[in-house]
């Protein structure tokens, strides 16, 4: 009696795990067309071309939460340029007319919960290439909330709040370029 007891304790307390396992996973990296704005409502078109620059991610480890990489970043950045046409072209390496530069500083991020409220900051930095004149310079902050409505799967869940954290960041700073009168 006392053994069927201990084997039923401890293929409850594996059920448990398995479950916190299939719930839990493994981290995955900010998708980075998720991260791409919509089109703005802008209908500025800038008659210049345009390179993009992204600083301060971090790739997401095999142990580590969801992160943003430069390289995603700096694809869903040139993505949502392009789709919004707020530049000519966006061209590579150092040969725009403009240097975009776009910098993560914070990227906060919850450890657990129901609702995952992530917030990020980042510095948008727009130099005029012919002269090396800043044109712009802000601090853009977002945030975006995931709950158990969008997903079950807590590091999902935290994905998506990074994903609409990152989308919410670059429809802001293109629409403070899309203020400028350059």
């Amino acid at each position: 009696m006392i053994r069927n007891h201990t084997i039923t304790r401890w293929l409850a307390a594996a059920a448990a795990a398995c479950a916190l396992l299939a719930l839990g996973g493994c981290a995955t990296s900010a998708n980075r067309e998720a991260m791409a704005a919509a089109p703005l409502a802008s209908a500025k078109k800038l008659p210049y071309t345009v390179s993009v620059d992204a600083r301060g991610g971090q790739e997401t480890g095999a142990m580590d939460s969801t992160n943003i990489a430069n390289a995603d970043l700096k694809a869903a950045i040139e993505d949502s340029i392009t789709k919004s046409s707020l530049f000519k072209n966006v061209v590579q390496g150092k040969d725009g007319e403009y240097e975009l530069t776009v910098t993560v500083t914070q990227l906060q991020k919850p450890m657990f919960g129901m609702s995952f409220t992530v917030v990020l900051e980042t510095g948008w930095a727009l130099v005029r290439t012919s002269d090396k004149a800043v044109v712009m310079r802000k601090v853009v902050r977002s945030e975006h909330t995931a709950g158990v409505s969008d997903s079950m799967v807590g590091v999902t869940r935290l994905r998506l709040a990074v994903e609409g954290a990152v989308r919410k960041n670059i429809t802001d700073g293109l629409q403070s370029i899309a203020a400028l009168s350059i």
